[in-house]
């Protein structure tokens, strides 16, 4: 296992902080945390502290996504049903460039397409329903789709496919991954794969790839392929089972796509052991698999507390990860 040291970090102020989001974009990351507030900190000076901090009014702040990492812009959503589209590139006072929703249910999942100008936002279930908007940002005064019947509960993670962003991947706690094609408005026609996973805690489109991954709640993780000719429709194309018993660990906290190339970095974290481990996930002539020879390690990682969110910056080998603890910690090479 080649290691990593912790070379700066950052400590929320207050005892119950938790960090629960890394964003990489130009003007630095982003993060979310529980004091429901969305920070912008610059990755060479991450001690100072946050650049910028603005206050979100979500009430709890559920989910947050980057719609435009060239030109600094997220988005954030929460209980109160609203998504608020930030220019991170402006003072906190006039940040927010727009806000879509409102008299919704509460919103769990984001979903960023700069290149279709969409956000999408899942639903928790309410009134028997849960649903997924879809917005136009050059006209959102009313979302341009909505679909209704395609989940039977939350709807927890939704991705856009970056090969094909019309299609829309959604996962949820009845157990389905669904991707629909946002074009269609008919629902039966517009779901163009299913697959029945168990309740979905992540998932997400495997870049330069036409499969898709997913980590249930109860740490279960697969591989499904999309594409219409697979002779495998509907049945996982790699089932790790529980990753816990299979690597060591306690928990899986994120799946991170590789820019470059295919694949994908999945972190898992044990806190007993006080470690967090990167694995890539690679696309090799036997089929997809954890590269367990180039594992990557956190010793001491955020100690006993889980690690939530974790991103890269190559060209400066730095590793940031946020945790339950409050921090926001780099990583580098040893000397």
């Amino acid at each position: 296992m080649y290691q990593l040291v912790n070379a700066e970090g950052y400590k929320y102020p207050g005892q119950e902080t938790y960090v629960l989001d890394i964003l990489p974009i130009a003007a630095g990351f982003a993060t979310t945390a529980s004091d429901q507030t969305l920070s912008l900190f610059d990755p060479l000076r991450l001690s100072q502290g946050p650049v910028k901090k603005i206050k979100t009014d979500h009430g709890n702040l559920t989910a947050a996504e980057v719609y435009s990492a060239a030109d600094s812009v997220v988005c954030t959503t929460g209980q109160n049903g609203t998504i608020s589209v930030w220019d991170l590139r402006l003072d906190p006072s006039s940040a927010r460039a727009m806000q879509l929703g409102g008299n919704l249910p509460g919103l769990l999942s984001l979903a960023c397409s700069n290149e279709t100008n969409s956000v999408a936002a899942g639903t928790e279930l309410a009134n028997h329903q849960a649903s997924i908007l879809i917005w136009d940002l050059r006209s959102a005064s009313a979302p341009r789709m909505q679909y209704n019947e395609g989940h039977s509960d939350d709807v927890t993670e939704l991705a856009y496919n970056p090969s094909s962003p019309t299609h829309l991947l959604s996962g949820s706690t009845d157990g389905l991954l669904n991707v629909t094609d946002t074009l269609v408005a008919d629902e039966d026609d517009a779901v163009r794969a299913t697959f029945n996973h168990g309740s979905v805690h992540r998932a997400g489109f495997l870049p330069g790839a036409t499969e898709v991954y997913a980590a249930s709640h109860d740490e279960k993780f697969a591989l499904y392929d999309t594409a219409d000719e697979t002779p495998l429709k509907g049945a996982a194309t790699l089932d790790l089972g529980d990753i816990r018993a299979l690597l060591g660990c306690q928990y899986l906290a994120d799946v991170v796509p590789k820019q470059a190339g295919m694949g994908a970095v999945v972190g898992v974290g044990a806190q007993d052991q006080e470690m967090f481990q990167l694995i890539h996930l690679a696309k090799g002539p036997g089929g997809w698999g954890l590269d367990r020879d180039t594992i990557v390690g956190l010793p001491g990682a955020h100690g006993s507390e889980i690690v939530r969110s974790f991103c890269f910056f190559d060209e400066q080998q730095i590793v940031f990860t946020a945790g339950e603890d409050g921090c926001v910690k780099a990583w580098r090479p040893g000397s």
